[in-house]
């Protein structure tokens, strides 16, 4: 995704997955507010850097300006694309129609014929018994007790995140399992790299877990990646890369590689926050604070996922100091970095806007940046 999209800078921009019951990834919902009300977006550059970022997945547009919503509504939508439309503006009946004709989803609880889906925020769970014959989608949800309350509730589908707020450890040491087992051989494969062993020893300790090394050169060639050439090996990619950029790509597997389901929605959260910070950087003449930052998203949900504390975590896992203070410390220069990827996640522009004037960027590069990380995301699941 290269292009530049003028109306990105009219924008803050969030997003959230589609969680099912099964806890899979079906959709992407990316959030548009309007930062000054008064302007006038242009839904068609929208869709473009929509379709853009995403050319195949499916993607749920929900749209905070009615003048925009009702430009997308009269467009021709790609087929990956749906819209939500607040449950008031029916009473517009050229609205209707369209909401109708494009297979809208409708915010609020309605009765309307003629729509299959209705999303409705988490505190309209409580106001009586879900619409008969709705599939219903729940938004906001912050963390896994809301996901649950979502779900015995009727919820469909949740549109939100597992893992906001702090992480709490459990009263009683999780047992080990055969997914954690699975980890630490990144984990030791990334201090045996950390201190720089021969090659030799770097492929034996990888040659523990094929599924690993599949993986790992699954990414590698990917088109995300961007390499001229196929990687055959191990030995191969270190050629290639040399153990700076290994160092972050070995990352990368342990923030994605988990074989537990419940895990999904956390890794899909991690790859994009890394991917994230990483097009935040770009604009910085310093390879080693991307990847840095890299590392600092990709790694910020890695509590949620090995179910340990960072302050005991980092004491086992090589991270760059910056990184460490980012996450321990809750300071460092990432820290702002880490709470604007945070208030993008959670739809707040509120938020977005207090982290741009914080950080001195504009909303343009910032929307820009979300959407190549998405894209990329995409490129490598």
């Amino acid at each position: 995704m290269n292009s530049t999209h003028a109306v990105l800078g009219q924008l803050a921009l969030g997003y959230a997955p589609l969680v099912s019951k099964s806890l899979d990834i079906e959709a992407t919902r990316v959030t548009a507010f309007a930062l000054r009300p008064e302007t006038s977006p242009d839904a068609g550059e929208l869709l473009a850097a929509i379709a853009e970022a995403f050319p195949a997945k499916a993607v749920i547009l929900n749209v905070a300006h009615e003048g925009l919503l009702k430009g997308l509504l009269a467009a021709t939508l790609p087929g990956n694309v749906k819209i939500e439309v607040p449950a008031f503006l029916l009473s517009d009946a050229e609205v209707a129609a369209q909401a109708q004709t494009r297979g809208a989803l409708i915010k609020g609880r309605t009765d309307a014929a003629g729509f299959k889906q209705l999303v409705l925020d988490l505190q309209e769970l409580g106001a009586g018994p879900l619409p008969a014959g709705k599939s219903v989608l729940v938004a906001g949800a912050r963390n896994a007790d809301e996901f649950k309350q979502s779900f015995d509730a009727g919820a469909a589908g949740v549109l939100g995140w597992t893992v906001h707020g702090e992480f709490e450890p459990p009263a009683a040491p999780a047992a080990r399992n055969d997914a954690q087992a699975d980890l630490q051989v990144i984990v030791e494969l990334m201090s045996r790299v950390d201190q720089g062993e021969d090659v030799e020893r770097l492929e034996q300790t990888l040659k523990r877990d094929p599924s690993l090394a599949f993986k790992l050169l699954r990414y590698m060639n990917s088109a995300a990646f961007g390499l001229s050439v196929e990687v055959s090996s191990f030995r191969h990619a270190i050629m290639l890369l040399g153990y700076a950029r290994l160092r972050r790509w070995l990352a990368l597997l342990l923030a994605t590689a988990s074989k537990d389901h419940a895990m999904r929605p956390v890794m899909f959260g991690a790859l994009r926050r890394g991917l994230i910070m990483e097009e935040l950087s770009k604009s910085m003449d310093d390879s080693e604070v991307r990847d840095e930052m890299f590392i600092c998203g990709l790694f910020s949900l890695l509590d949620h996922m090995l179910k340990q504390p960072f302050e005991k975590l980092l004491q086992s896992i090589p991270v760059p100091e910056r990184v460490r203070q980012a996450l321990v410390d809750k300071t460092g220069p990432y820290k702002g970095y880490l709470d604007l990827v945070q208030a993008i996640e959670n739809e707040s522009v509120f938020d977005v806007r207090a982290s741009l004037d914080s950080l001195m960027l504009g909303a343009d590069e910032v929307n820009h940046a979300v959407l190549r990380a998405l894209h990329k995301a995409a490129q490598l699941e």
